[in-house]
């Protein structure tokens, strides 16, 4: 198995269906190792402890630089053997030494289709707001890797979610979750690290 860590900064509710998934057997290439939580406040820290997860809160200090956050999680990876990050809405941009130390060990969720609403600012319920706002017929969401832009690495794949009348921000948001986001995330996990054990396999 790949130890794999989460990244959060919330409540926490894709690293439960991450959880929930690798509870079902639906992530046999995967060990969930550790959980890195920007916020100390994070609900996700508490889902961490209920299932024995090893947890760590690592805050972007104020006198410090991205290159000097990003090698303080570097050591906390390497420390864990971590082979695979999955960002469950980490809300901290992520330093370029971390990104060029993970390439294509990265896997971010965002909710929506991108390129549709996302980028810079585009996080959390905003996401949905835009896309009530433009009268889109159908939203859903995208697990992609992550490189320098937000939001801007190679999809992975993508599930879509009808918009129904009467939407709000916060119903919409719930059916993307439910339908989308906790069905499509683990699922990506689970074959990104399969393909990286298979590729270890193969150099051995």
């Amino acid at each position: 198995m790949l130890n794999t860590a989460v990244f959060v900064s919330g409540g926490g509710t894709n690293l439960q269906a991450i959880i929930d998934a690798k509870k079902r057997g639906e992530m046999p290439s995967v060990s969930l190792r550790l959980v890195i939580a920007s916020n100390r406040h994070a609900y996700a820290l508490e889902r961490a402890k209920n299932e024995g997860i090893d947890a760590l809160v690592i805050s972007k200090r104020k006198s410090e630089s991205p290159g000097e956050y990003g090698m303080r999680l570097i050591e906390a990876l390497k420390e864990n053997e971590i082979g695979l990050i999955a960002l469950a809405g980490f809300l901290t941009i992520l330093p370029e030494n971390v990104i060029r130390a993970y390439d294509r060990r990265i896997l971010n969720i965002h909710p929506s289709l991108i390129p549709a609403f996302s980028g810079k600012g585009y996080y959390g319920l905003k996401v949905h707001e835009e896309a009530l706002k433009r009268g889109v017929k159908v939203s859903g969401a995208t697990v992609h890797f992550v490189n320098e832009i937000p939001d801007g690495g190679e999809i992975i794949c993508q599930k879509a979610v009808e918009v129904e009348p009467g939407d709000t921000p916060e119903t919409l948001q719930k059916r993307i979750m439910e339908r989308a986001e906790w069905v499509l995330f683990p699922k990506a996990i689970e074959d990104t690290a399969a393909q990286i054990l298979k590729a270890q396999e193969a150099e051995q």
